[in-house]
């Protein structure tokens, strides 16, 4: 395998034996994305210029001594984020002009622990929806199958890892925008617990980037390896030195166990509100195996796991309550007058949407009562558990749908057409009450498509599912190049 396709701690490890350059290393990335990337539009703002400027000195710090985390090693951004001297659009053509004028949070962590930045990586328009296309940069392939989705919102990140474009990269997740592109690529995505990692500066185009604090959506780290997730969530996380930071340092507890055959493990493959795909329930069910032929405790029920069903509904209430604020008074009257005709007894997720765009505060408190109430439950799940294991949709990469209507959208289970929002449910199992969740590949649909699982671990431990994922890694193979 070429040296694109290395980890970052392989590279680094070169790097410090002196067998590479920063320098070389740079050129080989820029060298395959201008080889490649016509055919993926991964890359949407290449700043190779800089990166080239940043890998000499790199070589030039090492060369004194410095030894930082990712010191030379090139990675890539997701557009989102601000980036003093590039665009930040999120895929908004009224903003394909704005050029913020200092770095996310984030950046200014990779600048300082050495990192490369080759240029910053495709998304949906506003980040909404599980694909990534926008009328700025257009739109972004799978490197499996350029017919198919990469995923999203991260998706231009995991088409980047995936074709080799950097060895890491950084996106966002609330909806599974994390974990989804890493399931549908072969690659890693870590949606980090609620509150770790620090947001500044991952904000839409001329929002002053304030410090504040997301109801569900995070930022986080993707690689080609689990060690490589641990190895840049180290140097993400920690609280906003404008805030939380001027009084806590972070201190993250270990992995609860360094073996396989030491973890206990709930294995979940079906939700009550959406089928789970043969070739997805194949993967989860793959994991499940090498677990048990490792010795680990695999169950497959549990009385203490909280209501599915339940946790879906406020999953969606709480992610929909925020995607009205800024609708026309009109516009959300006519929601208002929508809601207020729906049955009493209409439990479907569609009513939940609609139900949560139209939240007041006190029906708002209400809900997040009940989230509060789930995550006392997963306390206790995780006194007696250490993970879940289970999928992040119930299909691999889907073909490119580029209707506007989201909400009119279908996703094809097995031949069978359910709502397409309806499959956030299994990236909801996590967010809703601000879990770890790590994605992971585990093998291939019979079509020849990556098919990834995601690791569910206890709140600010997140150094367990990483750990899992990693050993599992072992096991059942890790990031596949595509051909």
């Amino acid at each position: 395998m070429e040296r694109n396709f290395h980890s970052a701690e392989e590279l680094t490890a070169a790097l410090r034996a002196g067998e590479a350059t920063s320098a070389e290393l740079t050129d080989e990335a820029i060298a395959r994305i201008e080889r490649e990337d016509k055919a993926l539009n991964a890359i949407c703002v290449p700043d190779f210029d800089r990166a080239r400027t940043a890998a000499q000195e790199a070589d030039r710090a090492r060369a004194r001594g410095e030894d930082r985390p990712l010191l030379g090693i090139p990675v890539t951004v997701k557009e989102c984020y601000n980036l003093a001297g590039l665009p930040t659009t999120w895929g908004m053509p009224q903003h394909r002009d704005f050029i913020p004028a200092e770095d996310a949070v984030q950046v200014s962590r990779l600048k300082s622990a050495g990192a490369v930045i080759l240029g910053k990586t495709n998304v949906p328009l506003g980040l909404q929806g599980l694909q990534s296309s926008n009328p700025v940069y257009g739109t972004t392939n799978n490197p499996w199958d350029h017919d198919r989705t990469p995923g999203g919102s991260s998706g231009g990140s995991s088409a980047a890892l995936a074709a080799g474009f950097g060895a890491l990269s950084i996106g966002s997740d609330i909806g599974g925008s994390l974990r989804t592109p890493a399931h549908f690529c072969g690659v890693y995505g870590h949606k980090p617990s609620l509150g770790l990692v620090a947001n500044r500066g991952m904000v839409p185009p001329n929002e002053l980037p304030l410090p504040h604090e997301l109801d569900l959506a995070v930022v986080g780290p993707m690689a080609r390896t689990a060690r490589d997730l641990a190895l840049l969530l180290d140097v993400m996380a920690g609280p906003d030195p404008l805030t939380s930071g001027v009084a806590h340092d972070l201190a993250l507890p270990p992995a609860r166990h360094e073996q396989l055959s030491e973890f206990r493990v709930l294995i979940l493959d079906d939700h009550p509100f959406i089928p789970t795909g043969a070739a997805v329930r194949a993967g989860v069910h793959r994991v499940a195996d090498a677990l048990a032929d490792a010795g680990a405790r695999v169950e497959r029920h549990s009385p203490l796991l909280p209501d599915l069903t339940e946790a879906a509904t406020l999953y969606t209430q709480l992610l929909f309550s925020g995607s009205v604020a800024r609708f026309p008074v009109d516009a959300y009257e006519q929601l208002q007058t929508r809601a207020a005709e729906l049955s009493a007894d209409d439990e479907s997720l569609d009513a939940a949407r609609l139900r949560g765009m139209v939240l007041t505060h006190r029906d708002w408190l209400g809900v997040h009562h009940r989230r509060e109430l789930h995550r006392h439950g997963w306390r206790q799940f995780f006194a007696e558990f250490d993970a879940v294991v289970c999928p992040v949709t119930p299909t691999p990469a889907f073909p490119h749908d580029h209707n506007p209507d989201l909400l009119a959208c279908r996703i094809d289970i097995d031949g069978v057409e359910y709502p397409f929002f309806d499959q956030l449910v299994w990236a909801g199992v996590a967010t809703m009450p601000g879990l770890p969740a790590t994605a992971m590949p585990a093998g291939f649909s019979p079509e020849g498509l990556p098919v990834g699982v995601q690791v569910i671990g206890p709140m600010f431990e997140d150094r367990t599912p990483l750990r899992l994922a990693e050993l599992l890694e072992g096991r059942i193979g890790g990031f596949p190049a595509p051909k």
